[in-house]
């Protein structure tokens, strides 16, 4: 039996070879496994077993994905990783905007989803007052000091330029959506102006990469919203 050290992962998929899959990738990893077919049985074993990250598939049987994300962002912060065939960026930024934590669309690489687990799992250890230090490449934010470099050398950041990248920064590695990006920024009464997201993100890649028209940071998600690269990507 693994040891309870190991993060625990609940699958949450209605087809068996899909969780025959996961579970043996999984295992082969240093993770635990439990798995739940409906969304039930999912709400049940989350309750019961507090597992550390949970790979959710939305077409359950008996609920919705995204009814499960909205009933479960009530009462817990585990991470949610969304795996589904749906690959419409509509689905996408409904479940991130319902509080999955990222989302991969079927069929997904395995280092991918590890990588994607090794973020959430990060972002769920870190204590809830940290401010984070990022470190990629020749970028480095620290967010209490209100640093930026690039290549050493400072780089001055309007307030709004500096909040987007706050926010982006204490979710690295965590595509964010255009709502989320605007409800963080520019207050709750914002939520369909993606055109302020759009002009910032152009004025920090001018000030941050290298080459603006191919971000190394800065990565953009089609239709969706934004993600800056995990420190160890």
């Amino acid at each position: 039996m693994a040891p309870a050290s190991e993060p625990l992962v609940l699958i949450v998929d209605d087809e068996p070879p899909i969780r025959r899959f996961l579970r043996a990738t999984l295992s082969a990893h240093g993770f635990r496994v439990a798995e739940a077919a409906t969304a039930g049985e999912a709400l049940e074993k989350l309750a019961a077993a507090s597992p550390d990250v949970m790979l959710l598939d939305l077409g359950l049987p008996d609920r919705d994905g995204l009814d499960v994300l909205v009933e479960l962002r009530g009462w817990s912060a585990v991470p949610v990783i969304v795996l589904s065939a749906r690959q419409r960026e509509p689905d996408k930024v409904a479940a991130l905007d319902a509080g999955a934590d990222d989302y991969l669309s079927k069929p997904f690489g395995t280092d991918e989803l590890l990588a994607r687990m090794r973020v959430a799992l990060r972002h769920a250890a870190r204590p809830g007052g940290a401010s984070p230090v990022y470190r990629a490449g020749e970028l480095f934010v620290d967010l209490e000091a209100r640093l930026v470099t690039v290549r050493g050398n400072e780089v001055h950041l309007t307030p709004h330029e500096f909040k987007l990248l706050a926010a982006l920064v204490k979710k690295a590695g965590k595509v964010l959506t255009h709502r989320q990006l605007l409800r963080e920024v520019w207050g709750p009464e914002y939520g369909d102006e993606n055109h302020y997201v759009r002009v910032y993100m152009a004025q920090l890649r001018r000030k941050l990469e290298a080459d603006p028209a191919r971000p190394r940071y800065l990565r953009s998600e089609p239709g969706v919203g934004y993600r800056l690269i995990a420190e160890d990507d």
